[in-house]
């Protein structure tokens, strides 16, 4: 009996690692969509300037800015019209002398209702379509923050955070996967530069992958000639981010924060503006213009890649592509609502989608 093309791809999906104990370059890659509208429209350059509850995503020591009261930010994105689905939470408490921040941080990417195959092609070659269910494939991560300040002068700021992370994955009842990582971050902020820097999967961040295949799928993959997997572990290399950013003055009601990170990963070649076999540079930016900040305008770039010349017969010719993004938000007392229209591939493909998210700050700050 041939296994059908669909069962094949269904598979390559499912199993993303069979390999023992190895680094995958796009493990975990779900990490690595963005938090909050505001850092997807400026391109995801954050590493900095950010200092709000998304910090425990972008850069845990960036959560100090979270003052007095405590912090919700709520995110929910669709991809591939509305294939897949991508929902963030975080919640940050600061301590009564603002010296210290926890925070808590769920984000899950899923898709749903996937075509399983497996039964489709009957023993003498016929379709059973009947034989066609569904399932579900879902990835859960969730950061426990701290972060601390090291000094609070007038002149000079410095803090430093820690995420411990916890990763749930699910693909139907085939594999579920248990991983557990570290990040480290720092941030110094002088008169209205920041510096920001941060390590994800500084200890290296790995998943115990488990499978539960029915008797009679094994059956079936035996029979199709198909690899019936076994437990497996797999490792996500350390990811580096340096950022700069200056919030410019324009007058007495406008800002211009400006910023520009460097992500280097160092797990094989990656098809990056400087790539190489044990470092590659990504380079991100984005700008934020904010008046009286309350309304505020941004836009990012990001995402550099060569790919072949739209036209070109030959495939010789290469040009570099990339990934825009805008946003707008505005802020009402204590409650920050920001949008985000980014495309997820390249600046030629319409891939487009709409990023909505929500900020609360749990008091009236500006009673106080």
């Amino acid at each position: 009996m041939k296994i059908s093309p669909i069962v094949r791809l269904l598979f390559l999906l499912l199993l993303p690692s069979f390999g023992f104990s190895q680094f995958r370059k796009y493990s975990n890659e779900f990490l690595n969509i963005g938090a909050g509208a505001r850092g997807l429209g400026m391109g995801g350059a954050q590493a900095a300037s950010v200092n709000d509850g998304t910090a425990g995503y972008w850069n845990p020591a960036g959560l100090v800015g979270v003052q007095d009261f405590p912090e919700i930010n709520l995110m929910h994105a669709s991809y591939f019209d509305n294939i897949g689905k991508y929902d963030y939470a975080s919640f940050s408490i600061p301590e009564n002398d603002n010296n210290r921040v926890i925070g808590i941080t769920a984000l899950r990417f899923a898709v749903d209702d996937i075509p399983n195959t497996l039964f489709l092609v009957q023993p003498d070659g016929s379709l059973n379509y009947g034989n066609i269910s569904a399932f579900s494939s879902a990835d859960y991560g969730f950061l426990f923050s701290y972060a601390q300040k090291i000094r609070d002068d007038d002149d000079l700021k410095m803090s430093f955070g820690a995420n411990a992370k916890v990763i749930y994955r699910k693909v139907g009842h085939f594999a579920t996967a248990w991983g557990f990582g570290l990040d480290a971050g720092f941030k110094l902020q002088k008169d209205r530069y920041n510096l920001g820097i941060v390590v994800k999967d500084i200890t290296t961040t790995f998943n115990a992958w488990s499978f539960h295949f029915t008797d009679k799928e094994k059956e079936v993959l035996y029979l199709t000639e198909n690899d019936i997997p076994v437990k497996s572990t797999e490792l996500t290399a350390p990811r580096l981010t340096i950022g700069n950013s200056y919030n410019f003055r324009l007058g007495s009601s406008v800002n211009l924060l400006t910023e520009a990170d460097l992500d280097m990963t160092f797990d094989g070649k990656r098809n990056t503006i400087i790539s190489g076999n044990h470092l590659n540079i990504d380079p991100h930016a984005g700008i934020e213009a904010g008046i009286k900040n309350v309304f505020f305008v941004r836009a990012g770039i990001s995402n550099f890649q060569q790919a072949l010349a739209d036209g070109d017969t030959t495939n010789q010719k290469k040009v570099w592509i990339f990934q825009p993004s805008l946003g707008a938000g505005f802020k009402i007392h204590n409650v920050s609502i920001d949008y985000a229209f980014t495309n997820l591939a390249n600046q030629s493909n319409p891939l487009y989608t709409h990023i909505f998210s929500l900020k609360f700050d749990l008091g009236n700050k500006e009673n106080q």
